[in-house]
């Protein structure tokens, strides 16, 4: 199950940052094959990556290959297929249909880990809600960056809205935990910490991050906190000591909607306890 707040990419062609990055506190950190590696670096970052996975506990750790429709994404594919030891989690940029989903699923089998689509283009945002539906999906991500290029506008919170919110429909319709886009501007925390609640408020349920720094201003984002977790609880036994009917409560009507709200709310604190 995917639980994480925050996740942490770190290049595949680098690890030697690989246990600092592990050590920033992120829930799930990510070895990346794809944006972050040179193609002349592609084969020893997948062989890094695939090294690191067999020699320690693979808890907490993703993978990012390349878009399977490419040479080095099949070759990726090819070398996890052959793997004894693969994280929880993998994450496929660049899906813009359903199949790709499928097929990496099918190629490996039983031992496939959670699947992470990337929705990162009009095609792929306009077959979202099937991509979303794809067996073995774990959690789905917005990818901002290569999107905003597409559009050719910046990578910023206006520009993207209306994609965003398109996305979590689709996420919504199918339960999948949905992942915002890092924040780019490594120097702008207050940027960051706006972007982060502005995520969680149209419903994301983590941001990924580019630097270990950005890593505790999402986790405070996106971890219930203790005020939030009381307050659903609280609200959750007025609620069943009233029968489950609609009552009023602190000022405001509680029925069924609010209800749901505050038991995912506590469902995500539990998962993440769990993780």
């Amino acid at each position: 199950m995917f639980a994480s707040s925050s996740l942490l990419f770190v290049p595949g062609s680098r690890p030697d940052r690989f246990a600092k990055a592990r050590g920033a506190g992120a829930g799930l950190t990510v070895i990346d094959l794809e944006d972050a590696v040179a193609a002349g670096d592609k084969a020893d970052a997948r062989a890094s990556a695939l090294a690191q996975f067999a020699s320690a506990d693979t808890a907490g750790w993703g993978l990012r290959i390349n878009a399977i429709d490419t040479a080095e994404g099949i070759l990726d594919l090819a070398a996890l297929i052959a793997a004894d030891t693969l994280p929880p989690f993998l994450l496929l940029p660049m899906v813009e249909s359903a199949v790709e989903v499928e097929v990496v699923a099918k190629a490996l089998g039983d031992k496939c880990p959670g699947l992470i689509p990337l929705i990162e283009t009009p095609k792929g945002l306009r077959h979202a809600h099937e991509i979303a539906g794809a067996t073995g999906n774990a959690a789905m991500m917005f990818g901002g960056g290569d999107f905003s290029g597409e559009l050719g506008v910046e990578l910023a919170w206006e520009p993207l809205l209306t994609a965003r919110q398109q996305f979590i429909f689709a996420c919504a319709e199918h339960q999948l935990p949905a992942i915002d886009v890092p924040f780019i501007k490594l120097d702008d925390e207050a940027g960051l910490a706006e972007e982060c609640v502005r995520a969680e408020s149209i419903g994301f349920d983590a941001k990924a991050a580019i630097h270990p720094r950005q890593v505790p201003a999402i986790e405070e984002a996106f971890e219930p906190g203790e005020e939030a977790v009381n307050a659903a609880a609280a609200a959750l036994r007025a609620y069943e000591e009233a029968g489950e009917k609609a009552i009023r409560y602190k000022g405001q009507m509680l029925e069924a909607p609010m209800v749901k709200k505050y038991r995912a709310v506590l469902a995500r604190k539990e998962g993440k306890s769990n993780a």
